[in-house]
């Protein structure tokens, strides 16, 4: 499978809307915006995010349009975001596009979060590099309650 990161495209929002409000994915994500089914709440982000200094990717496996990608942030303190279509979870995609936007992206360190017990996004970030460095307690939108997360940084 080829895996390639590429530009945003307007026509790519309904994709990622449409994998922002899978339920599985949410639960797993554990800190999501209150409603991702607000859809004017997830314009204006995406609007945001691609007039911040943000570096957004959209990733694609074979050429069809799977998810996102994105560092963000103040400098010395960016980190690192994904989201994959549930569909094509365990297949390296998300390892693959990360490995890609770091190579995009040469500042270190960079920072990722993850719920403690999402052990699939915990292994994508230590296959690219990523070492945890503190636990945090956080309240998870997606769950309801607060959870453990884990914070992770990739130095030089």
């Amino acid at each position: 499978m080829e895996v390639a990161l590429r530009e945003v495209h307007d026509s790519d929002l309904p994709v990622f809307y449409r994998l922002m409000n899978d339920p599985e994915a949410l639960r797993m994500a554990a800190f999501t915006p209150p409603d991702p089914a607000d859809h004017d709440v997830f314009a204006a982000h995406w609007q945001r995010i691609r007039a911040s200094s943000a570096v957004v990717r959209t990733i694609l496996a074979d050429g069809d349009v799977v998810g996102s990608t994105a560092v963000y942030g103040e400098p010395g303190e960016r980190e690192v975001t994904y989201w994959v279509d549930r569909a094509r979870w365990g297949r390296g995609i998300a390892t693959a596009a990360l490995r890609a936007l770091l190579g995009v992206v040469p500042e270190r360190p960079l920072y990722a979060r993850a719920a403690a017990d999402n052990e699939g996004s915990l292994r994508v970030l230590r296959k690219c590099g990523f070492r945890p460095t503190t636990r945090t307690r956080g309240y998870a939108n997606a769950r309801g309650h607060e959870i453990d997360e884990v914070v992770l940084t990739v130095e030089g």
